[in-house]
């Protein structure tokens, strides 16, 4: 595992390199010290039991969701399931299958990024559907550092195109998403006498 962590992060890396230079920024903009000197690279282990989904019913491997950080690697087996909508402000959503492709990462951009590029990248808002197999795959999050300032990229706004976000620190915007998104503990937690 250690190296195939070691790969994910000198290709997120590349890909980072590729997402600078679509922005008409120097391709090493992200390398700087400050953004991606000492990333906080994760890698999950993903099993979706050999169940079958039903999203009339809610029922599904994962969620509809958008990652929020910076950009994801997906590594899947063989196994259909994961679903992607490419326009996350439909009504109705449209989803689509993509398919695995052996030796491939998939790459799905965060929420940071769109926020970072003033929505120019928009975050891939995806799923997993349950075909009755066992599915694994491999998800590998990129994020800068911590005390990494996400504003608005100095190519992504104009007068006409004013940044839609406010400044953050990397540290306050994922605490911020990750607390929005899962339960408050405390609840459970009963009162002392």
């Amino acid at each position: 595992m250690e190296i195939f962590h070691s790969q994910a992060l000198n290709v997120a890396k590349v890909v980072a390199r590729i997402i600078a230079l679509a922005l008409d920024l120097e391709a090493d903009f992200f390398d700087k010290p400050e953004i991606l000197g000492k990333p906080i690279p994760i890698l999950r282990l993903l099993h979706y039991e050999g169940l079958m989904s039903d999203p009339s019913k809610g029922i599904y491997g994962a969620g509809a969701h958008s990652d929020f950080g910076f950009l994801t690697l997906l590594a899947t087996d063989d196994v259909p399931g994961l679903q992607i909508c490419k326009n996350k402000d439909a009504k109705p959503q449209a989803w689509e299958y993509v398919q695995p492709l052996k030796g491939a990462f998939i790459v799905n951009l965060g929420d940071m990024l769109e926020r970072w590029s003033n929505c120019i990248f928009r975050s891939t808002l995806h799923r997993v559907i349950g075909n009755g197999q066992e599915r694994y795959s491999i998800a590998f999050f990129l994020e800068p550092n911590h005390e990494c300032l996400v504003e608005c990229l100095p190519t992504c706004m104009s007068e006409e195109h004013p940044p839609k976000f406010p400044p953050i620190l990397c540290q306050t915007y994922l605490a911020q998403r990750y607390g929005d998104t899962h339960a408050d503990l405390d609840v459970y937690r009963k009162e002392e006498v």
